[in-house]
């Protein structure tokens, strides 16, 4: 791209758009992201954007429907100021888990939030780990979706030693537990489950040996750690050595730390994608930045190269 790179961001998660401007070893743009006093939120961009490539970086992570706002605003800002291209980096898409109808006259509300993103006047779109594959297509922009699996799989085998069993905790996870997997050593189980309400986990049966050794489960988000704290008991019922859990996104919902305090997880791995106000966790706890990964897409796109390589 021949325009200059500029780079603005929402107030969702400060201490992830600082890490990624040292990588990217650039200033971040000046605006004014706010609230007004009777709750609206204001945005004025503080400096020229016009022809330039322009990065808006924005986890929509709690509070939810304020912080798609910031970012929706700032797009609207950025293509009225005649900005050449604007892309919007998402390190959480928020909304993702309700992306199809599970009864009738419910919305789709992924596919809405996809719909705003695009109206405001986003040109594309760069996001880790969205919860289901079809969101991409909600999106009539480009997409590139990077995966976080080979930065938690390259953490977690540097501290843990010998094979381990990569746990799918349903059906649809399997192809992100096999990749983890395949990167860290060892076998793979597969827990069959269904929800009898949207926050609640019941285990039908699983597949695979964990007999005597460690096993870690694998998913895209923890959000209220139903589903960890029964695959867990699962897990130690068939007697596994020991449990440990590795995810994207710690969302961290409602009593998701009591359950995970009270289960027999041992340690837990998720990504910077949403920050962290809270250590109840401790020691527990182990948090991997996507930052240089996220700096290193961003780039490329600039640079027009090719994002696939970073899939590797």
């Amino acid at each position: 791209m021949e325009g200059r790179m500029q780079v603005f961001a929402g107030t969702s998660h400060p201490a992830l758009v600082a890490d990624i401007m040292t990588e990217l070893n650039a200033p971040l743009g000046r605006a004014v992201v706010s609230t007004w006093k009777n709750g609206e939120t204001r945005v004025k961009l503080d400096e020229n954007v016009r022809g330039s490539d322009v990065f808006v970086i924005q986890s929509l992570c709690d509070p939810v429907n304020h912080n798609i706002m910031e970012l929706l605003l700032i797009i609207d800002a950025l293509r009225r100021a005649s900005a050449d291209r604007i892309t919007a980096v998402i390190p959480y898409f928020g909304y993702a888990r309700q992306e199809k109808k599970t009864t009738g006259r419910e919305p789709i509300s992924a596919k809405l939030v996809a719909n705003l993103i695009v109206t405001a006047g986003a040109h594309r779109v760069l996001a880790i780990d969205l919860h289901a594959p079809a969101i991409e297509g909600f999106f009539d922009i480009p997409v590139d979706h990077l995966r976080a699996t080979p930065l938690l799989a390259r953490r977690y085998g540097r501290e843990h030693q010998g094979p381990i069993v990569a746990v799918s905790p349903d059906a649809g996870g399997v192809t992100r537990a096999e990749d983890f997997r395949a990167r860290v050593g060892g076998s793979l189980a597969i827990i069959s489950k269904q929800r009898p309400d949207a926050d609640a986990t019941e285990v039908i049966e699983m597949v695979g040996d964990v007999d005597g050794k460690t096993s870690v489960i694998i998913d895209d988000m923890i959000s209220t750690a139903s589903t960890l704290a029964v695959a867990a008991d699962l897990l130690t019922d068939r007697g596994a050595q020991a449990v440990h859990a590795a995810a994207t996104h710690g969302v961290f919902a409602g009593e998701a730390i009591e359950r995970i305090l009270s289960s027999s997880i041992s340690k837990v791995y998720v990504t910077d994608t949403i920050p962290f106000p809270h250590d109840e966790l401790g020691d527990r706890l182990e948090v991997v930045t996507v930052a240089p990964l996220l700096a290193e897409a961003m780039m490329r796109i600039h640079k027009d190269l090719s994002v696939s390589a970073l899939f590797t």
